[in-house]
């Protein structure tokens, strides 16, 4: 657990420099909001370890954030506020990277698996765009935004 959270730091700490290079935040005033952002990410991990019920992280992780952020926690207008100062694609940027890296320690399973598995990465990428872009579509047709 305990690498985790270095790498949980080490990846805040990369984005936060992005965050500040690519949108011109300042470390400083993002500081905050990385702090609660890998909080939150470390509680998900340690509730996924410690409660019975088998889910992914991302699910605990999720919870955690929209609790948070809810109108029923004290404090959410603060969190909310120190956590909008992070830039998504500065976040997600770190994120993507960390996870090339560890799929290029399991490359030798993966030229195992044959060409059959990019056919079919492709086809559930392709499925699950195209599934997002509908979503999309019909939130936007329903909260009429881009007619």
């Amino acid at each position: 657990m305990l690498d985790k959270i270095y790498t949980f730091i080490i990846i805040g700490a990369i984005a936060i420099i992005g965050n500040w290079v690519g949108y011109d935040v300042s470390p400083i005033v993002a500081l905050p909001g990385m702090l609660i952002i890998v909080a939150i990410t470390v509680c998900g991990f340690a509730i996924e370890k410690l409660l019975p019920i088998k889910l992914p992280v991302v699910i605990w992780v999720s919870f955690l954030a929209l609790l948070v952020t809810s109108p029923i926690f004290p404090g959410n207008e603060t969190i909310v506020k120190a956590t909008s100062q992070i830039n998504f694609m500065a976040l997600a940027t770190p994120i993507l990277a960390y996870a090339g890296l560890s799929f290029g320690k399991d490359l030798k399973e993966f030229k195992q698996l044959g060409w059959r598995i990019v056919v079919i990465s492709l086809v559930v990428y392709t499925g699950t765009f195209l599934l997002a872009t509908l979503v999309a579509e019909i939130g936007f047709r329903v909260t009429g935004k881009f007619h």
